[in-house]
């Protein structure tokens, strides 16, 4: 249980770090949210992974 709590952690701190740089980088908002569209597709796709191997 500890470790699902720890990857949460890391996950929202990776994300609060690259949040910033991807909004600057994304100031067309159509662009933006196709874009986040995408990396919570590929996050989700990973998580899934994950569970699957445990």
């Amino acid at each position: 249980m500890g470790e699902n709590i720890l990857s949460v952690i890391y996950l929202l701190l990776l994300i609060t770090l690259i949040f910033p740089g991807f909004y600057y980088a994304n100031k067309n908002k159509k662009v933006f949210f196709k874009n986040l569209v995408i990396w919570l597709g590929i996050i989700g796709i990973v998580i899934i992974f994950a569970n699957f191997l445990k």
